[in-house]
């Protein structure tokens, strides 16, 4: 057990929690103002401040970053801060880009996430979402990542198999395929989207909150095709290409940014 960690009938308290990862875990799009975001780990260190106040947080994710860079940059970072938890969740950007090799990226991903467990902290680890339905408006996706991502999703559990770590399977999350879950980009979380998420993680921690995560959103109206297609274009327009002149360039919207709370400090 770490040696930080008090009990409380017969329950772990976490006084400390350092979150990494990448856009995921930053926060997008889930805004507190111009440019800065919340998301679901901000919103988890507020249930786990709220059921044990004084909580120190830091959270060290940046957009755009891929699994080895998580690995050199965040992680040692982490470690030295001795934190009693740790939320990791990387690889999503490596599985969307041409050639990503699953069975390589675990290789990684074993290295890092053996370096925080083995501070004695607790160590939540994220699957990857199923893409086939993600933030579609009911419409499947073509899935042509689908099988990279269950792949990698089969080595992170056999990894924290391993090393006893806590798994959040968001691929097993049906409420969090659903449209008023994702942003418009298509590939982040909306504000309530974010919420929810939290709610979930701290269940898995055993961190008491109001609401359920699970619960079924309000029923939208079905697009039509041209209303479908007339999405489709924007998005293309707005986000794809942009992303496309990002990977020609060799760039990456994490270029040049830090991270939003890179020491821990109370909320």
């Amino acid at each position: 057990m770490h040696p930080s960690w008090v009990s409380e009938v017969g329950k772990e308290v976490i006084r400390s929690y350092v979150a990494l990862g990448d856009s995921f875990t930053e926060g997008l799009n889930d805004p507190y103002g111009t440019d800065v975001y919340r998301g679901w780990a901000d919103r988890l260190a507020e249930h786990l401040d709220a059921a044990s106040p004084g909580l120190l947080y830091a959270n060290l994710a940046v957009r755009g970053k891929v699994l080895r860079q998580v690995a050199a940059e965040q992680v040692p970072k982490a470690v030295a801060m001795n934190a009693d938890l740790y939320t990791i969740s990387a690889g999503g950007n490596d599985m969307i880009r041409p050639g990503a090799d699953p069975d390589a990226l675990a290789v990684v991903y074993r290295d890092a996430l053996a370096a925080l467990r083995k501070t004695g902290a607790r160590v939540v680890v994220f699957t990857g979402f199923d893409p086939k339905y993600r933030g579609l408006n009911g419409r499947a996706s073509d899935g042509r990542f689908r099988g990279k991502v269950a792949t990698f999703n089969m080595h992170i559990r056999s990894i924290a198999d391993r090393l006893g770590l806590t798994v959040v399977d968001l691929w097993s999350m049906p409420v969090l395929n659903a449209d008023p879950a994702w942003h418009e980009d298509r590939l982040h979380l909306t504000p309530e989207g974010h919420a929810r998420l939290a709610h979930a993680v701290a269940e898995r921690l055993g961190v008491p909150v109001e609401g359920d995560w699970r619960a079924p959103w309000p029923v939208l109206p079905v697009k039509t095709r041209q209303e479908a297609l007339r999405d489709d274009l924007y998005w293309a327009r707005t986000y794809f290409a942009p992303w496309v002149q990002r990977r020609i360039k060799g760039v990456s919207s994490g270029d040049g940014r830090t991270p939003k709370r890179p020491e821990l400090k109370p909320l």
